[in-house]
């Protein structure tokens, strides 16, 4: 017992939650995410596949979703978190906006990344006659995994951060516990206790990314 008004059971099953829903949401935000960065770098003026028309497509849109706070993306989307899970309360509902929010996010910080690899790897790399795929796929992907693995340690944090705020609307997880049983109930041990939880967890993921990071740049 943790405190007068959350059993440890409480808190494990908020733990799980919270790591469910950053674990599918950071998965499934990547796959989306992930190949929108690459195309905003390929396509933009001077890119290898460069493409006025698909660039100016996909950059005000990831900059529109960007631009929403997570907790007004959450409300503003629950007919459409209820049309796919058909609720709008609990870690499942709670997936679909975190989805939203991280696919631009994450496609934000692989172009990034990918803009900081040297130019003259890749003007020699066409230089060599290598088509725009393996351009991409042995020369500008490999170049940038060291910056690629801390861009999602970054998303990974901000994920985390979203669950806590998903919790204001029942989202479950560690901010749902936070809010319910702490703020509301006034029980600051709760508070305290959600707080050092999601330091741990953040300390963890930075300090895990940082590390794989160095180790792949020093090859």
């Amino acid at each position: 017992m943790l405190s007068t008004t959350v059993t440890t059971e409480q808190f494990l099953k908020a733990i799980i939650e919270t790591i469910q829903m950053v674990g599918i949401s950071l998965f499934m935000g990547s796959l989306i995410g992930i190949p929108f960065g690459i195309l905003l770098v390929v396509t933009r003026p001077g890119g290898v596949l460069e493409s006025k028309t698909l660039y100016a497509v996909l950059n005000p849109i990831i900059n529109i979703v960007r631009s929403l706070p997570f907790i007004i993306l959450l409300v503003a989307i629950i007919p459409f978190t209820r049309l796919i899970v058909h609720t709008s309360i609990g870690t499942s509902a709670a997936i679909v906006p975190l989805i939203i929010y991280i696919a631009p996010y994450i496609g934000r910080l692989v172009e990034n990344s990918l803009l900081e690899v040297n130019p003259g790897i890749l003007e020699a790399a066409e230089a060599m006659g290598a088509t725009p795929f393996q351009v991409i796929w042995y020369f500008l992907l490999p170049e940038a995994v060291g910056s690629l693995i801390l861009s999602l340690t970054t998303a990974t944090i901000g994920l985390i951060g979203a669950t806590a705020m998903a919790g204001t609307v029942g989202g479950g997880g560690v901010g749902d516990l936070a809010i319910v049983y702490g703020y509301q109930r006034f029980d600051t041990v709760v508070v305290v206790a959600t707080v050092v939880i999601l330091v741990i967890l953040v300390q963890g993921i930075q300090s895990l990314g940082n590390t794989l990071a160095r180790r792949i740049r020093r090859y």
